[in-house]
């Protein structure tokens, strides 16, 4: 295969981290046998039908010295494969839709410290736990794929192995991404408080890389934070919305609510201000919409800003209208001037002085996916030790049925303990 350099956007590069996921199946005892050979089928899905469309998984990550940013190498360099046995049955896990820290075993790092041009972008483990029941963890890079685009890789992968006559969902792959590109003459109509500009964070532990730096190491637990599930049901949810005064989805209620919450715990003085940033996605927002099968990002960052004396003593309905006012300003103009702002200034999301993202993994048809044995019993993010991101997680059941959320985050152990005192004031 000739060697192809892809253009990444602006925003694609803001976001140069690693992303975990990794699904559990049960299969029944009297069917733990048909199992022996899953490792085996998905290496050859992956290898004879996966990397056909999605081709450029296997390259590299690479640095350009004259133009100052990353592309994409398709140099064929390698998707990583690992299969693996487990002594331990599923029960023996615990509650699989509550993250556990443990489930980094069922994922391959390809190297926490590595340079990016060494690095895997696409890692797969397949284990095979004594019960007949298995996992399948990935490991992705969230320069090349967003959260959508990684799922409708899953879906497709799913689909070969089920033996579905049609193979892959997806025939074509848009990986296109010069239609993201900065515009010339730059204009940049708004100051883009969401994001940090590189020069001013060298000192700065952050999720979110900067294209000359390793890999990061959040993913690495730090001692400095202690981290808790928060479940929310769905009468807690209505709860909110209904105290939200204004018509609101269960996102905006639940982001307006951790936003008030850790606030409360996180900030001292209640004349500084308090920010909370989420993905947005923009497939629908640009003119032209981005066409179906973009492999990009297709996400830009919003965000809510606010003293945090207005967050505490105002009715919850203010916090819920910032939230709808955050998402109202990603129009196409706001995400070409977004883009805009990234080439000047390579800036990535400000999750520093006590802001933080939310990463809304609920909304993911992740536990629709059926590798030839069923819907998995849980699948999601294996979970990082950092307080920058705050997670909200499936419960285990359907979310449009009902289903509550399970809301990951992490802290200082002081603040955590006054976090608990107001995450369910509702």
């Amino acid at each position: 295969m000739p060697l192809e350099t892809i253009f990444l956007s602006n925003i694609d590069q803001a976001v140069t981290f690693p992303v975990e996921t990794v699904f559990f199946f049960e299969v029944p005892q009297e069917n733990s046998y048909s199992t022996l050979d899953i490792s085996l089928r998905v290496k050859q899905a992956v290898a004879e039908v996966l990397l056909v469309p999605y081709y450029f998984m296997a390259g590299r990550l690479s640095f350009n010295q004259q133009t100052n940013r990353l592309q994409l190498l398709c140099n064929n360099d390698g998707v990583l494969f690992v299969s693996a046995t487990s002594r331990l049955r599923l029960k023996d896990l615990g509650n699989l839709s509550l993250p556990n820290s443990t489930f980094n075993h069922f994922v391959h790092r390809p190297g926490l410290y590595k340079s990016l041009d060494e690095t895997a972008l696409f890692t797969i483990q397949v284990t095979r736990f004594a019960c007949g029941g298995f996992s399948i963890g990935f490991v992705t890079n969230h320069a090349i794929l967003d959260g959508k685009s990684a799922n409708e890789m899953f879906e497709n992968l799913a689909s070969i192995c089920r033996g579905e006559t049609e193979g892959l969902q997806t025939k074509v792959i848009y990986n296109d991404r010069t239609c993201l590109k900065a515009r010339n003459p730059l204009q940049i109509r708004y100051p883009h408080k969401e994001y940090l500009k590189l020069k001013d964070i060298s000192s700065l532990a952050s999720c979110f890389t900067a294209p000359e730096q390793s890999s990061p190491s959040p993913l690495i637990f730090s001692k400095v934070y202690t981290h808790k599930v928060f479940s929310f049901t769905p009468e807690m949810i209505s709860t909110l919305k209904r105290k939200a005064m204004t018509r609101c989805s269960s996102f905006e209620a639940m982001v307006a609510h951790i936003w008030r919450a850790r606030s409360k715990a996180v900030f001292t003085n209640l004349d500084d201000f308090s920010a909370v940033l989420f993905a947005v996605d923009i497939r629908s927002k640009t003119s032209p919409p981005l066409p179906n099968a973009f492999a990009g990002n297709a996400v830009v960052t919003a965000f809510a800003n606010a003293k945090v004396i207005d967050l505490v003593e105002k009715p919850f309905s203010f916090c819920v209208e910032k939230i709808k006012e955050a998402k109202e300003r990603i129009t196409d103009e706001y995400v070409r001037s977004v883009i805009d702002w990234l080439e000047v200034h390579r800036g990535i999301p400000a999750t520093c002085n006590g802001n933080f993202y939310v990463s809304a993994w609920w909304k993911l048809t992740i536990n629709e996916l059926d590798f030839g044995f069923g819907k998995p019993t849980h699948g999601g993010p294996v979970v990082s030790g950092n307080d920058e991101f705050v997670l909200l997680l499936s419960d285990g059941k359907c979310a449009d049925s009902g289903g509550g959320i399970n809301v990951w985050l992490g802290l200082e152990p002081e603040k955590m303990q006054r976090l608990m005192i107001h995450i369910f004031e509702i």
